[in-house]
């Protein structure tokens, strides 16, 4: 084995250890936080509405016919990056619970319409909403579990934030998801077209996973301090590890394994979403693939042998390596602004955690 080979096989063993650990701190955040967290979304969702069945489904607290099961959740990071950055700020991370219920009552409304835009009968291995109640009543579900996300973000003021606190985060949250409905709009906009530039990619997802993000980081922060200033820091390094987030969610979504991602390998290519490999390779793929590309693109679907084909220009080009060297350049640039933040070097060691987790994740 050359140095060159030893030092490749030094970072590779370095990156292993790094994620484990990354993954174990994930794990304690989620033992800590959670259960009071999804406590208070189960009061908040409920039992007695016509429609609280299907919200108790896609949560995945419950099979199709009703029943009480600890079915595949997300991961809830949401929440837990809001409760951790009220920590850190100096917060008492309880007073926070109100808020991060609602951020992922926000994302899980998103997920439900998402589903129903792209056409997805499944999700966290299981059917999907829309494809198992309809369009129409999955709609319902997802405005429902906004208006709820709502609710749950103004009973801040019923805590120890005050009423004037609970009005800026619900203000902040609310912008944000208008953000993160435009990085979804931009997103359907892409599938149509052949000519999406890597900076075009990096402002939608910017907008469709980074601000809901930055949103958590700066609320859990804003009720730390009332500080908009320091609720702004903390929102900058949650954009940026929202993108982060994405960039490894796409390479995840060619190169991840399905067992882990729940994800049947080319969904995304199928569907033709202009996700970070697709648009790497559009922009340099050879003029003879690209040729081939266009007219495959410019079908309704891509069949299986097509498929195939795609993934073979993306190997080809590194499409894998390029992809994930786009992570790591967000991740880069989270650190610089953790570095920034004023809280101990505990604090910014564990943020380091998150991060390397957010870039390195297998699922």
């Amino acid at each position: 084995m050359n140095r060159a080979q030893k030092n490749a096989a030094r970072k590779e063993l370095l990156n292993k250890i790094m994620s484990a650990a990354s993954d174990k701190y994930l794990s304690e955040l989620e033992s800590r936080y959670l259960p009071r967290v999804q406590a208070y979304l189960s009061d908040a969702v409920g039992t007695q509405t016509e429609i609280s069945p299907l919200l108790r489904y896609h949560m995945g607290w419950t099979n199709l016919k009703g029943v009480a099961e600890a079915g595949p959740a997300g991961k809830s990071l949401r929440p837990i990056l809001c409760l951790v950055a009220c920590e850190m700020a100096g917060g008492e991370w309880s007073t926070a619970i109100p808020a991060a219920a609602a951020l992922e009552l926000i994302h899980n409304f998103s997920l439900i319409h998402d589903d129903i835009q792209d056409g997805d009968f499944t999700r966290r291995s299981r059917p999907t909403l829309w494809s198992e109640w309809g369009v129409a009543k999955a709609v319902n579900a997802g405005n429902t579990m906004r208006v709820i996300a709502d609710k749950a973000m103004l009973e801040l003021k019923q805590g120890e934030g005050d009423s004037g606190t609970a009005i800026k985060a619900a203000l902040e949250s609310t912008l944000r998801c208008l953000n993160m409905i435009e990085g979804q709009y931009m997103d359907m906009s892409f599938e149509g077209s052949t000519r999406v530039s890597v900076a075009n990619y990096l402002d939608m997802v910017g907008r469709k996973t980074g601000a809901l993000i930055e949103s958590a980081m700066y609320i859990g922060a804003l009720i730390a301090t009332g500080n908009k200033q320091t609720a702004s820091e903390f929102g900058k390094c949650g954009r940026n590890l929202g993108v982060a987030f994405q960039i490894r969610d796409d390479y995840l979504g060619v190169w991840g394994n399905p067992q882990n991602t729940g994800k049947p390998v080319g969904s995304d290519i199928k569907r033709k979403k202009k996700s970070l490999p697709t648009v790497y390779m559009f922009n340099q793929a050879s003029k003879n693939d690209l040729k081939w590309l266009e007219t495959a693109y410019s079908q309704k679907d891509l069949n299986e042998s097509q498929v195939r084909k795609v993934l073979e220009i993306m190997n080809s080009l590194d499409g894998a390596e390029y992809v994930q060297y786009q992570a790591n350049i967000q991740a880069e640039k989270t650190k610089l602004r953790i570095d920034k933040l004023n809280v101990s070097k505990e604090s910014k060691s564990q943020l380091s955690e998150i991060n390397e987790y957010f870039v390195n994740r297998k699922k």
